[in-house]
């Protein structure tokens, strides 16, 4: 089947301005990713015609952790007491569970160990008595933040898992870079902040590429476009 046409997702922008110089955002819709998928081949077969000299491929961290194996469904997650304790430390954000809930609060344990996250809730304690927030995810760290709960809006059959972060983002990047011929980026991106995870080269600029994709061009919800291509406007 011949991929879609590349087209801006509702509400979002193309076009963005950074440092002076104006970059295009072309999300790239794909078929449903899963761990029989290899992520690379799927860059090739949805983004390879679209691709130009040049280009900068970027994934989302959900699509490369689904592709690894990373979802779990909720119903073979059993937390455990302190993770259902532990919830009342995190912010709950109005654009993701994150941690908020006690199956991924106990992902989190598991995935970063019970001394971390016991460290954090007793850092978010504190920073709640002076009104700051974040703290918990400061000190939790990537492998905490990147873990993503289910949504309303979440395409199923994830709208029932949890998502871990991927494993070893930059050797992903690397691996796809070299099949599909350009640079490629693994992003975690929200609709109120993001970070580069994983990059083909390490002489790409990170911070640079984390305030392009800032707006979030790809969307949060349904609109299967978990991978698009960053393109300079000369």
């Amino acid at each position: 089947m011949k991929p879609e046409t590349p087209r801006e997702n509702e509400g979002k922008n193309i076009l963005i301005e950074c440092n002076g110089n104006s970059y295009q955002r072309i999300p790239i819709k794909t078929k449903l990713i899963t761990s029989e998928d290899s992520i690379a081949e799927v860059a090739k077969t949805y983004a390879g015609d679209y691709l130009q000299e040049g280009d900068i491929l970027f994934i989302s961290e959900k699509a490369v952790a689904c592709s690894q194996g990373r979802a779990i469904p909720m119903s073979e997650i059993k937390p455990r007491r302190l993770a259902r304790f532990l919830v009342k430390f995190v912010y709950k954000s109005p654009h993701g569970i994150g941690l908020g809930i006690p199956e991924t609060m106990e992902m989190a344990l598991r995935e970063c160990g019970t001394f971390r996250i016991l460290f954090a809730a007793g850092c978010s304690a504190i920073g709640k008595l002076f009104r700051r927030r974040g703290w918990f995810y400061k000190i939790a760290g990537y492998k905490a933040r990147s873990i993503d709960g289910p949504t309303p809006n979440t395409i199923p059959p994830y709208n029932t898992y949890v998502v871990l972060g991927p494993e070893k983002p930059d050797a992903v990047a690397e691996e796809v870079a070299k099949v599909i011929g350009n640079a490629c980026l693994v992003v975690d991106i929200n609709d109120i902040d993001g970070v580069i995870l994983g990059a083909s080269d390490k002489t790409l600029d990170r911070d640079l590429y984390r305030r392009i994709l800032q707006d979030n061009p790809l969307g949060q919800d349904c609109q299967q476009t978990p991978m698009g291509i960053i393109r300079p406007v000369k």
